[in-house]
């Protein structure tokens, strides 16, 4: 009998349910698709990008303006399980915030297991306060700021809603609860003791105070990612602080990002709302 390692699962259970790739069969197309388009919007778009963050090769962040004066800034910190993918994956999702009246940034990170989770989340936070600090001398960062991200992304947004240069967040099919992942397949990059899987989950760390949040998932997504939400959402309104949970019926792990680059798209809209108000 294999034993059972988290919430009922064996190790293989537990892999699997956190497998996004192997979930989605066409996660790969979806893949290559945004890399094309990134591509090519970088191309047209390449005025302030790799702005150096921090002393490390992947502390850099690319900056897009829509052409308005102090405009709301969406921060974008990319998927992939902290140990994959890179801001460039993601430039086409830029299209969808610009289309709405913001300033964009992409953030890169120092990958896993060259980093460990910890230093991850200490990259992400000195990347938003160079956007406070700096960001004005490039003509962003004057107005509000929406922290937003896709996965391990999710993860990362959560992780700076209570700096005071954070308005309001948008996190996306995130990760509140790391343990999961330092008992599954993803440890064998992340390297994760128990104390640092402690240490970086949110859900564990409720601040007293906190920007709002819009906790973005779709009804597709394996159950562990909905659950990861759903249990986020329930924590932070149980200790007073502002969220709202977004589920977005059918969409999967992948299809739920055409709702970021899309103009009219859910999550487009609601980074839209947010960069207004934060409600």
């Amino acid at each position: 009998m294999s034993e059972i390692v988290w919430r009922g699962m064996t190790r293989a259970e537990l892999d699997k349910g956190y497998n996004n790739t192997d979930a989605v069969a066409d996660s790969g197309t979806r893949r290559d698709g945004w890399i094309a388009r990134s591509e090519r919007f970088r191309a047209e778009h390449a005025e302030s990008l790799d702005l150096a963050y921090g002393p490390l090769p992947r502390n850099k962040l690319d900056l897009f303006r829509c052409g308005a004066a102090k405009a709301p800034l969406f921060t974008f910190i990319h998927g992939g399980y902290w140990q994959r993918n890179a801001k460039e994956t993601f430039a086409c999702m830029a299209a969808g915030p610009l289309a709405n009246g913001m300033d964009v940034a992409f953030l890169g990170y120092t990958l896993a297991p060259e980093a460990t989770l910890p230093a991850i989340v200490a990259e992400i936070a000195e990347a938003v306060r160079w956007l406070r600090r700096e960001g004005p001398r490039h003509g962003v960062g004057q107005g509000r700021l929406v922290v937003s991200g896709w996965s391990a992304g999710g993860h990362l947004t959560a992780t700076t809603l209570a700096m005071d240069e954070v308005d309001a967040g948008l996190a996306i099919s995130g990760i509140y609860d790391v343990e999961p992942c330092r008992l599954n397949y993803l440890n064998d990059n992340l390297r994760l003791t128990a104390a640092q899987a402690a240490e970086t989950s949110p859900i564990l760390h409720l601040p007293k105070k906190s920007a709002p949040v819009v906790l973005a998932y779709g009804t597709g997504e394996l159950p562990e990612l909905q659950r990861q939400s759903i249990a986020y959402h329930e924590a932070r309104q149980a200790a007073g602080l502002p969220s709202e949970l977004l589920p977005l019926a059918g969409l999967n792990h992948f299809s739920i990002m055409d709702q970021l680059e899309a103009a009219d798209g859910s999550l487009a809209t609601a980074a839209a709302r947010l960069g207004r108000s934060g409600g």
